[in-house]
């Protein structure tokens, strides 16, 4: 396996554990942390494509940045744009109480929210896997 395939595996491993471990927040109750915890995992899946592709160092955390550039490689990238932007909100307001208006997270995000995030997560890290799995054949 070349460095580039190592650092995608490596990313791509992370990300798995990301989704993990969202559940078991979710499970939990923890909705804001699961929430972020979606949003980092797709962010990691995302570079995982673009280090197999020999990008490097993969710089940001817009989920929906790097599925562009992710679809600069592979047009599929594209089935997620919607979902990454959805995603990307999770970034900021699922940690710090004045990235809401009023309130804080813990207190504002919903079981809805958490399955909305679990199910983005789980479409962007299908179609991550289903690209990289056809390029090895």
């Amino acid at each position: 396996m070349n460095r580039h395939k190592q650092e995608a595996h490596r990313w791509l491993r992370q990300s798995e554990y990301d989704l993990e471990m969202a559940i078991a927040n979710r499970g939990q109750g923890f909705y804001a942390l699961t929430c972020f915890l979606c949003q980092q995992g797709a962010e990691k899946a995302l570079k995982a494509y673009l280090y197999a592709q020999g990008a490097g160092p993969v710089l940001g955390h817009s989920t929906y940045t790097l599925a562009r550039e992710s679809a600069e490689y592979d047009q599929t990238f594209e089935s997620v744009f919607d979902i990454c932007r959805q995603l990307d909100r999770h970034y900021i307001t699922t940690r710090y109480p004045n990235g809401l208006p009023d309130g804080i997270p813990y207190e504002f995000y919903t079981r809805t929210d958490a399955e909305q995030a679990l199910d983005g997560l789980r479409k962007v890290l299908d179609t991550v896997k289903a690209i990289l799995s056809s390029e090895v054949k």
